[in-house]
Parts: structure tokens; sequence; C-alpha cells
């Protein structure tokens, strides 16, 4: 582990995995919409939502991904990682209430590279709502090692 207690490069293995999870809130579909300035009424109106063929209001796709964020950053690899790609698929919506859990698991890892390759997924329940995958750049052992020198 990286003194930011970090995964390093060279203790990450295949099959690992790390999650959160967030019930989306109000509040939470409103400070993203400040944040984000996406104030898409299907977003923040529940009646116009209700005319759309989710029958109601739902949260920002970006709101849910966000969750896969905080566990590469977070857990696994943890601080320090730097996210080079993300490729999302947005299976399903999230609703003001729902507890989406944010999942993300090693493929791949490519030491010369110092690069991570993981499956991520967001659910709600049994119900997949996001997945996709993650490229990452985590802390080296190694090259920390040498900067040191």
């Amino acid at each position: 582990m990286n003194p930011q207690n970090g995964y390093d490069i060279e203790d990450i293995a295949v099959g690992m995995s790390a999650e959160t999870a967030k019930t989306i809130t109000d509040a939470d579909i409103v400070l993203f919409a400040g944040v984000s300035t996406d104030v898409n009424a299907v977003h923040m109106d529940e009646e116009f939502g209700k005319t759309t063929m989710f029958g109601g209001r739902i949260a920002h796709g970006m709101l849910s991904a966000s969750l896969l964020s905080a566990v590469l950053g977070n857990r696994l690899p943890g601080p320090g990682t730097i996210y080079l790609s993300q490729s999302l698929r947005f299976r399903a919506p999230v609703r003001p209430g729902d507890t989406v859990h944010a999942k993300a698991t090693v493929r791949e890892v490519i030491v010369d590279k110092c690069r991570v390759v993981m499956d991520t997924v967001c659910t709600v329940g049994d119900k997949v709502v996001i997945d996709g995958e993650a490229t990452l750049m985590p802390t080296s052992r190694k090259k920390r090692e040498a900067a040191v020198k």
C-alpha cells in the first residue's frame, strides 16, 4: 500500500474489488445540477418527468457514475490514482431515494506501463443501472523509491 493507504501497482491483482454505496437524495440531485449546470427538466421537475418514458424524475446519470470515481480514488487503487479513461453504458434510471452500489473489479494489471483496467458497475438492488470499464494509473512503490534516490 502507498503512504496514503491506496494500493501500489505492485500490490494489485486480477479479481480484487472494492465498492461503495449511497442513497441518492433530492438534495444530491439539486446540488449536482448546480455544480454541473445540467438543469434538464427530467432531473428537476417531477411533473415534467411524468410526461417522459421514465414516468417521473430521475437522477443525473453522471451523478451515479461519480460513485465509481469515489471507489477508484478512495478505495482501489485509492489515493494517488490517476483516472485515464472510463466507458459508461447507462442501462436504467436512478430515482431519488434509490441506493446506488458502485463496484470496481480488477480485470487486468499492466505493471510495465503502470496501468490497471477495471470492470465498473453501478446497481440499484439487483438491477444494473450503469456498467463500463475504467483504465487507471495507480501509484508505484518502485517509482516512488526511485524518485527518493
